[in-house]
């Protein structure tokens, strides 16, 4: 690769949205960028050849909790990394595992040395520390990996959130000590709940350290979403102008377009694959239930200005049918769709902003992403 692994540079800017690319060892990835969530090495209903040609994918996700337990990066490293095993020679971000900690683990035990915690599959006691969590996204052979963090609920008491903000801190010293792997990135995540104040104290200790990217975690944990829209307007444009700026498990189209807008570049979200296996799809129109009785025979596409797969072969009432009758195309071609779409909406942003008519493109998705059908 004729850059070096790291490089950052922005392309273009229009207010605090960005338009850049960022060197990973298995390529460069062109922002601002939505990653689908491959949690398992897979991204559920989706060949990686589909992701690639079909879909537009340019990185995805995996996740350090899950993999160690099933199958174990063990089996992984020696089955030769991620990559070969899932069949995906794109760039791979990996989730450090603090989130699937708090959200899925039984009986965990919090101390400075890491977490205890008990499997969500067979109750099994594990131990992830900095070190570990940096070992296994190392053997897993992740072009971006993340630190180890503390997520919290929402609410907290402001002297818990400083508390944990302290050892998130002290956790990224240890996993920058700790991540040796040269082709890798290490990510430092902003943790601070929902005030300002404690959002930019976090800012401070996080940023502070030498890092290829930072990241804003601890959003998607209950709080109203429009505090979460409220609080990355403020900050997120006071984070490293020079380093990608990555919001974590958010989310919707309409979050994806204000969070460009206040200067993030990348995104990952279950939410277009989780409510397309439900029968929610999200268009240029708004978004759709496909269930409703209204498409029972309607032959038009589900979305007119779409040119994915779906939308170019089968009707409504297609995806409807297949839908109600449980039969595994409607998972397919579903996620297809949702998929190609959010990967529309960032394609698009970046353009829009390199063109100079970002705030037109922002306003105009604002207005269609508020309407259901």
């Amino acid at each position: 690769m004729d850059e070096k692994v790291g490089n950052f540079k922005i392309a273009g800017k229009s207010g605090n949205a960005r338009a850049a690319e960022l060197t990973t060892f298995h390529g460069k990835i062109e922002t601002p960028i939505f990653m689908p969530v491959g949690t398992k090495a897979t991204v559920k209903a989706m060949l990686p050849e589909e992701l690639k040609e079909q879909i537009g994918a340019q990185i995805i996700l995996g996740n350090t909790y899950h993999l160690h337990l099933r199958p174990g990066e063990d089996i992984i490293k020696k089955l030769g990394g991620l990559h070969k095993f899932m069949n995906w020679d794109g760039p791979i971000l990996t989730d450090s595992g603090g989130f699937q900690v708090f959200s899925l683990s039984k009986l965990r035990k919090m101390s400075e040395e890491g977490v205890e915690f008990r499997s969500h599959i067979d109750g099994r006691k594990h131990f992830i520390s900095p070190e570990k969590s940096m070992q296994i996204q190392m053997d897993l052979g992740s072009d971006i990996i993340m630190a180890f963090d503390e997520c919290l609920e929402y609410p907290a008491e402001p002297s818990r959130i400083r508390e944990s903000m302290a050892l998130t801190h002290r956790w990224l010293k240890r996993s920058k000590e700790a991540m040796t792997r040269k082709e890798s990135l290490l990510f430092g995540i902003v943790q601070g709940g929902l005030d300002y104040n404690l959002r930019m104290e976090s800012m401070d200790q996080i940023c502070s350290e030498d890092l290829p990217g930072f990241a804003l975690g601890g959003f998607s944990v209950g709080e109203p979403i429009h505090l979460m829209h409220e609080l990355v307007d403020k900050v997120a444009h006071k984070m490293p102008e020079n380093k990608p700026r990555y919001l974590m498990g958010v989310g919707t189209p309409l979050d994806l377009i204000l969070s460009i807008d206040a200067g993030i570049d990348m995104f990952d979200c279950v939410l277009p694959t989780r409510v397309a296996r439900n029968g929610t799809l999200y268009t240029w129109q708004g978004k759709v239930s496909i269930k409703r009785a209204e498409y029972k025979e309607d032959p038009s596409p589900l979305d007119p200005e779409c040119d994915c797969y779906t939308c170019t072969n089968y009707s409504k009432a297609y995806l409807r049918h297949t839908f109600l009758t449980g039969e595994i195309i409607a998972s397919r071609l579903n996620t297809i769709h949702n998929l190609h779409f959010y990967l529309q909406v960032v394609k698009r942003a970046r353009k829009a902003i390199l063109d100079g008519t970002w705030e037109e493109y922002r306003d105009d998705c604002v207005r269609r992403f508020t309407q259901t059908r």
